[in-house]
């Protein structure tokens, strides 16, 4: 199955649409194969495919499986009946799914480096091939979100490097090939497939042992216990001055945008400019510093590259501002992510902070139900939606509810609609409105947007 990736000429990918398979897509476009897809609903993602002449059907059907195609790559949040696997099945197609897809890829170069952690991958993933692709290094890139500078989430590159996101969802990132290994953080996610956070260690220490170096937060307990004792050489950063790569003097402008002197080694590296808000994405500048620095990228351009890095799709991204309100969109869908996400929010100039959050999956909002409220406290007012469900069944008997009761400021609306028309009716000049989640609430966002 290695070789089809090269020999397939046309390829057709089911649920094209997705984060993760959309870079794929992309690359295999840019190598000249003959790419088709299908997907349920309209997205950017699409809308993008679409403009580079990719025919793509919405819906999933078995007709769309014609004898001409070579190679069918599938999302896992596809079922195993879908109609196309099926007939793909019928008709001897070869199938792969799109983690071992990214496997095969990631293996055709010498070079790669795999940037993971439990939040901040898609930022600093982003982060890191912006500097690359400034300094002239030319990296193949495959981002889980949109980055703005080629406007596409994955691209081929003509160096022999690779840059990408390396989920550990289900283990996928120890199907990928790489020489590096960058570990922004290690916290309790995914705990229907890892149990417990001790499971998620595990997984991590599997994925550094694979790589030549390892680049790893050195203020995180988690990330630490990883790395714990493995052979391959260990760059460390933090805020901590104790770690290879360090941030010292730090400022904040326009209330949540560091400004602070990078150390490399005790000794003084670069002024550094941060191009996205937040204390966390001083910590991931850190760990992609290190990393761009291994990659051969010097200390201009390494500066350059994160002041001029304004985040990734769906990464704090600013939709819009009318009648002095402003409506900002977050993937955030962990509580940690959220928290983090709200402090950036609450530092800068608004008069107030709504939050209007869609949980992702079932089993991550039955396992963290009080750190959401929690987390969610933070803001001025929050809204909570319906639960997507995504590949899952509710079998927990968890409601979004279950949330906002245990909330002073919170409260459960069910749908956009609802709350696009309740946030129009209360809000004022000033505010930040901000959609957070895995799912698809940035349709809210922009229902609002639309609205005000």
């Amino acid at each position: 199955m290695a070789d089809i990736l090269d020999t397939a000429r046309r390829i057709h990918f089911v649920g094209i649409g997705g984060s993760g398979i959309i870079p794929v897509a992309e690359i295999m476009h840019a190598l000249g194969k003959s790419v088709s897809g299908s997907d349920g609903m309209e997205s950017d993602n699409v809308n993008r495919l679409h403009a580079l002449g990719i025919p793509i059907v919405m819906n999933h059907s078995a007709g769309n499986i014609t004898p001409d195609i070579d190679l069918v790559v599938y999302t896992a949040a596809v079922s195993p009946d879908n109609p196309e696997l099926l007939e793909a099945a019928r008709l001897g197609t070869p199938v792969m799914e799109r983690g071992e897809a990214v496997g095969i890829l990631t293996g055709r170069y010498p070079r790669g480096v795999a940037v993971a952690g439990t939040h901040g991958k898609t930022t600093s993933t982003a982060m890191l091939s912006q500097i690359l692709l400034e300094a002239g290094i030319d990296p193949s890139v495959y981002i889980g979100g949109r980055l703005p500078l080629i406007n596409a989430n994955g691209r081929a590159g003509q160096s022999d490097l690779m840059v990408f996101e390396a989920c550990e969802w289900q283990d996928h990132y120890l199907e990928m090939s790489y020489t590096a290994a960058l570990i922004l953080n290690v916290d309790a996610d995914h705990l229907d497939y890892f149990g417990d956070l001790d499971g998620v260690i595990a997984s991590f220490r599997k994925f550094a042992a694979r790589a030549e170096t390892v680049i790893v937060n050195g203020d995180d307990v988690n990330s630490l216990k990883a790395v714990e004792g493995l052979d391959a050489p260990l760059i460390a950063f933090g805020l901590s001055e104790s770690n290879d790569w360090s941030a010292r003097n730090i400022i904040y402008m326009n209330g949540s945008y560091g400004v602070f002197d990078l150390y490399h080694d005790g000794i003084f590296f670069n002024r550094i400019e941060m191009g996205v808000p937040g204390a966390h994405n001083i910590s991931n500048a850190l760990g992609v510093a290190a990393a761009a620095h291994l990659c051969g990228a010097d200390a201009g351009q390494i500066a350059a590259g994160i002041k001029h890095f304004r985040g990734a799709g769906r990464r704090f991204e600013f939709l819009g501002e009318k009648r002095g309100v402003t409506v900002i969109d977050d993937y955030a869908h962990h509580p940690t992510e959220i928290a983090a996400t709200l402090k950036a929010a609450k530092a800068m100039n608004f008069g107030r902070v709504w939050a209007v959050f869609q949980p992702f999956t079932f089993s991550r909002t039955a396992r963290h139900l009080g750190e959401f409220a929690e987390a969610l406290s933070l803001a001025d007012m929050a809204i909570v939606s319906d639960i997507m469900g995504s590949r899952e069944v509710n079998t927990y008997g968890v409601h979004a509810k279950q949330i906002t009761d245990q909330m002073p400021n919170g409260q459960y609306i069910a749908a956009f609609p609802e709350i696009t028309d309740y946030i129009c009716a209360n809000t004022r000049e000033d505010d930040l409105i901000l959609t957070m989640g895995g799912g698809n609430v940035y349709q809210c966002a922009r229902m609002i947007l639309e609205r005000l």
